[in-house]
């Protein structure tokens, strides 16, 4: 069965190609090295391949589940040639990863019959939370979407100013206070805007503080609690910003962040600047939240919508 079908138009998938290639690169000039002087797929290339996939950030628990798939496939087809690794790789991560039914968008959406769609995002300063937050903003105007920004996060002076500088750059409102203001407050009062202005989707921006656990959950309760006295099953969704270029740092982070609150989805950022793409294979397989979005490149167009076979295909061509 081949997963493998046009699925982005070209243009899309030419950023998608150019954003994995530092990654492509390392893991393909150390698999290249590996299989040097063999022909054949046995142990000890298996061994080595096993090495590649934990140093590109593939995870511990996904290489062992892509090694067990394809000593299966080394076994059934008796002989598999070192010329043959990059195919079958591609296809058994593939394969691996479609046993669940995440990462199959190709475009941005928002679940219907919610007006206005509600977005928490969370993440710790420095992941491209706010970037995140204003290229998304971009895609669902482009769509002919009414959106709202609310700058939740009043710890940092600079990140109501950020977020100001992506509302004035996409042309959409922002609700803001000052900084130190209460953040459930900010958020009130975005609903509260958002709900007059009819609006068809609202982005609140949260705190990216992790230090202290019970702290950053309080506060996400408290904002939770107060969103849902304007819109009652508000936030519709909670992305998780996470930052691509460090690798196993970014698997721990999603870790503390779904200890204290309800994390439904996941955007990967900077993936265009490391060579540790594999973390989104790793991160889409272990854990039960999709992965929805992909950075991989500075432009406002950049932020791309997650498909498991289109990034599979990019990565290992």
């Amino acid at each position: 069965m081949s997963f493998f079908k046009r699925i982005f138009s070209k243009e899309k998938k030419e950023t998608l190609d150019k954003g994995l290639e530092k990654s492509k690169e390392s893991f393909f000039g150390k698999l290249t090295k590996a299989v040097a002087g063999k022909s054949k797929v046995d142990d000890d290339v298996l061994d080595n391949l096993e090495e590649i996939l934990v140093a590109s950030d593939v995870g511990v628990s996904t290489t062992l589940k892509v090694i067990d798939r394809i000593e299966a496939r080394v076994a059934k087809d008796k002989y598999v040639g070192t010329d043959e690794l990059n195919k079958i790789l591609r296809e058994e991560i593939a394969g691996l990863l479609s046993e669940t039914n995440i990462g199959n968008e190709t475009e941005f959406t928002i679940s219907e019959g919610k007006k206005p769609y509600v977005i928490m995002v969370v993440g710790v300063n420095g992941v491209g939370k706010t970037t995140t937050i204003g290229k998304l903003a971009s895609q669902f105007k482009k769509q002919g979407l009414k959106v709202v920004l609310g700058a939740a996060d009043t710890f940092r002076a600079a990140a109501i100013d950020q977020l100001q500088v992506w509302a004035d750059r996409t042309d959409v409102p922002i609700v803001r206070q000052e900084m130190g203001s209460d953040p459930a407050s900010v958020a009130f009062d975005t609903l509260k805007s958002a709900v007059t202005q009819n609006a068809d989707v609202v982005i609140i921006d949260t705190a990216g503080r992790l230090h202290n656990k019970v702290n950053l959950m309080n506060e996400l309760t408290k904002i939770k609690r107060v969103m849902q006295k304007v819109v009652t099953d508000a936030p519709h969704e909670v992305l998780l910003v996470l930052d691509g270029s460090t690798g196993q740092n970014a698997f721990e982070q999603a870790k503390q962040f779904t200890l204290a609150t309800e994390v439904t989805s996941l955007a990967v950022t900077k993936l265009d600047g490391t060579a540790k793409g594999g973390v989104v294979i790793g991160i889409s397989d272990q854990f039960k939240i999709p992965v929805k979005y992909i950075g991989v490149g500075e432009g406002i167009d950049d932020l791309q919508v997650f498909n498991k076979y289109e990034f599979v295909d990019s990565f290992f061509k």
